[in-house]
């Protein structure tokens, strides 16, 4: 077998087995298993040599993984943790060499197909798209969702992915989506640690599961310990599956099937798994299996060890019931291997390892040999002579395993050197640091979006359509007759939140949908903010399109952790190898009060960067917004203006067509002297705030970039500048946050610094929640008098004579 096939388990049925296949089964387990502890052993050695930067194992949880992938099947989906390396070996999800190239950080693709070098190892995902953005055929796959290190993350996705299970089985009108599920018989496999059992988002989605009974198989590795904490600390009564037996379902009331097996018990675990499976793929109901007595032979990871806090009978009782200890014992008790057989077998699979895990680390180093020695070759040219130059050759020669950020380094420093000495060597140099440069922002920073064939910035524009018949709506029946266009057109779309279906939202934009298209497709939800998100991720991962509704845009932080750690990274932890386009709808700026007046663009804008950022200015704007995204593939977070729900609008007569392009700047009024940029609710009061002013002899060129992320991509902004050469950015968002942003880009990425003739200004909210009441609104946030006086406060500094002193 090479080092860089896949060995995977087999499913035990014994009725069906003569002794001799059952007998190759099992030994074929323990290989499994076994290669696996060997990996995690070496994986250790090779970090404290400092040829790995950081590891994190499974060790110690090999058997409990090996009966949980022999229930695992093509089409099943798994959304796990940083131990569950046994698991992906025995389902052939990674390989050994796989996993050492993972370990080493290899930039290829084809090296480490989770995520090209990106993330630490034991991090996991299959590659659900082709080349081109499209998907593969994930029936015939057996699928990892990408993990994520943030303890608990994982939980969220989990909903979404079994619940698109449930919605394949009992939507008919998904069954032409053949690449996508056969019939909704997949199976959600989750994994777990027993300590962050206590993040909070592991309790959401657990109910949200017991909620919407879905096929979701939730596994929990219990070792008793949180890195140094033990369970007494964690979790009330030391055990997660007693203080959920309150969702035990019952013949009353629906729930969960609650299964609890010991980790080091083979038989056991193979007979837990197969039942618990067995009732979650044909019953679609969520089970739990409590794995207990786990242990973690080499603690949490490289970076400390478990000897600090473990007792000396803790220590001594993980040494007698490791798992593969107690397998070993198994087999030889029953007669399964003899001990010369089973000696063999692991001198052979300890060599096994050691040769993958030396032939992914020359396969690490090869190309960075080859651009190293071209380099020293190209700087000794350079040198002539010049010992300080000749040094920096000679140091990197004698770095037998230089990483490329010292092969680079060292051709900078050289560059730097030899600035004032021109020559035919020295351009070579630069030649060959602009090529490597264009490599290395591939290796290392693409893939924020999945620029496939169905980008968003590929969907081709349609305006709105108008007659003389045409209606002017409340803003809401814009929205709401955009979205049923769309719902009638394309089966794929679902939308959920609170209060989103039988009242269809708290604003009526889905109002009267959930009778029309049922409730499956438009569906009501608790109050879990992180679960939503992660129901969205899930089915986007799975084919379909949902829309999660997130109520008001302050309630965003209670899902931040999911939108930025798991859903804004995908594409580029995974170097586009998987793509959740959700579409988060929100709605948000001036509505009065501390809670529901939030307009936190700088955190968004920070902390989301992988999502399209859509601010559209009135609902017709939202819709020909969402018509884009319903027509492409990449996640989006769209704000809607809570106080334009009620505002007359024309209604285009191709209200689910049209589109408006993201990244696509608009000017709404011309003008010569000033330009201002703003966006959503703010941008209403700056065009009431340009009538003044016109009034006053100050004409405003007002900018909408309608969205933030991409922000204004034709540069319409810096050309403005050339005619006005005066900016203010008007933003509800705290002082410095957005406005920062957008000052950023338009002064620095467009250039637009050099056609000023004064100083930029921004105005914006004050650095506290606004308070209740029209007053707090007016004294917090940007006015149409704060407008109107700091416009006429820039033409003041730039003329005085002409423009006198307000005040």
């Amino acid at each position: 077998m090479t080092p860089n096939s896949k060995l995977t388990t087999n499913p035990i049925d014994a009725s069906e087995l003569s002794f001799d296949d059952f007998k190759t089964i099992v030994i074929n387990d323990y290989k499994i298993a076994y290669e696996s502890r060997q990996a995690s052993l070496l994986g250790r050695k090779e970090v404290l040599t400092g040829k790995a930067k950081f590891g994190i194992f499974g060790d110690g949880k090999e058997i409990p993984q090996i009966a949980m992938a022999k229930a695992f099947k093509n089409g099943d989906w798994r959304s796990g943790y940083y131990r569950d390396q046994t698991f992906a070996f025995a389902t052939g999800i990674c390989t050994l060499k796989e996993f050492f190239a993972q370990l080493y950080a290899n930039p290829s693709v084809e090296a480490d197909p989770a995520s090209a070098g990106r993330q630490m190892n034991c991090h996991f995902a299959t590659r659900s798209l082709n080349e081109d953005g499209s998907w593969k055929d994930l029936t015939e796959m057996k699928n990892s969702s990408s993990d994520i290190a943030p303890t608990g993350g994982q939980m969220a996705r989990l909903v979404g992915l079994a619940y698109a299970s449930k919605l394949y089985r009992q939507n008919p009108d998904l069954s032409y989506l053949k690449n996508f599920s056969v019939n909704g018989n997949e199976v959600a496999f989750g994994t777990i640690g027993n300590a962050s059992t206590s993040e909070g988002v592991f309790f959401e989605a657990i109910n949200a599961a017991g909620v919407l009974q879905i096929p979701m198989a939730m596994s929990i590795w219990d070792d008793a310990y949180g890195i140094s904490v033990p369970a007494k600390y964690q979790t009330t009564k030391e055990d997660i599956s007693e203080i959920l037996k309150g969702f035990q379902r019952d013949e009353d009331a629906a729930g969960y099937e609650i299964f609890k097996v010991r980790g080091w018990d083979y038989p056991a675990l193979c007979e837990t798994y197969q039942r618990a499976i067995d009732v979650c793929r044909t019953e679609h109901v969520p089970v739990l299996i409590h794995v207990t007595e786990v242990t973690q032979p080499q603690g949490h990871s490289t970076s400390g060890s478990h000897e600090r806090y473990k007792d000396k009978d803790r220590l001594e009782w993980e040494r007698e019931y490791d798992c593969n200890l107690q397998m070993r014992k198994w087999m030889l008790e029953s007669a399964i291997i003899t001990e010369e057989e089973i000696t063999e077998l692991e001198a052979t699979a300890k060599k096994l390892v050691r040769e993958t895990q030396r032939e992914a680390w020359n396969e690490f180093l090869a190309t960075i040999k080859v651009e190293k020695e071209e380099v020293i070759d190209m700087i000794n040219r350079i040198a002539n002579g010049n010992p300080a130059i000749s040094k920096i050759a000679s140091l990197l020669a004698s770095t037998p395993d230089a990483l490329r950020k010292e092969v680079v380094s060292s051709a900078r420093k050289t560059l730097r050197l030899s600035i004032n000495n021109p020559s035919p060597e020295r351009d070579k140099l630069i030649n060959w640091y602009n090529s490597q440069a264009s490599l290395n922002e591939d290796r290392y920073n693409s893939k924020l979006f999945t620029d496939g064939i169905e980008s968003p910035l590929l969907v081709k524009q349609v305006a709105p359509e108008y007659t003389e018949e045409s209606k002017m709506v409340d803003g809401r029946e814009l929205l709401n007759a955009c979205f049923d266009a769309n719902f009638a057109r394309d089966e794929r779309l679902v939308a959920f939140g609170e209060d989103l279906g039988a009242i269809g939202d708290v604003n009526q934009g889905f109002a009267g949908l959930q009778a029309k298209y049922g409730d499956l497709r438009i569906t009501d939800t608790g109050i879990r903010e992180m679960t939503i998100i992660g129901q969205g991720i899930g089915l986007a991962l799975r084919g379909l399109k949902p829309i999660a509704e997130i109520q008001y845009l302050d309630y965003l932080l209670y899902a931040l952790n999911i939108l930025s750690d798991d859903l804004a990274s995908l594409s580029y932890r995974t170097k586009a190898g998987q793509k959740a386009p959700v579409i988060i709808r929100t709605r948000g700026h001036r509505l009065e009060g501390v809670w529901h007046s939030g307009s936190p663009m700088s955190m968004i804008l920070g902390s989301l960067r992988g999502l399209h950022i859509c601010v559209p200015r009135n609902m017709t704007q939202a819709a020909g917004i969402y018509n884009t995204l319903f027509r492409s593939d990449e996640p989006a977070l769209v704000i809607e203006c809570l106080n334009g729900y009620r505002l007359k609008e024309k209604l285009p007569e191709n209200v689910g067509e049209y589109t408006v392009p993201l990244g696509e700047a608009e000017i709404v009024r011309t003008g010569t002297d000033v330009t201002i940029v703003s966006y959503g609710a703010t941008l209403r009061v700056v065009e009431e705030a340009a009538e003044e002013l016109a009034q006053l002899g100050i004409s405003v060129e007002i900018i909408d970039p309608q969205t933030l992320l991409p922000f204004d991509t034709k540069q319409i902004c810096a050309e403005s500048l050339k005619k006005t050469n005066k900016l203010l950015v008007v933003d509800e968002d705290v002082p410095g946050g957005g406005a920062a942003f957008i000052l950023q880009q338009v002064l620095e990425a467009q250039n637009g610094y050099y056609h000023l003739d004064g100083q930029p200004r921004t105005l914006t909210a004050k650095a506290h929640r606004p308070p209740y009441g029209s007053d707090g609104d007016y004294f917090s946030k940007p006015s149409v008098d704060d407008i109107i006086e700091t416009v006429y406060q820039i033409m003041h500094d730039n003329n005085a004579s002409k423009y006198p002193s307000i005040f």
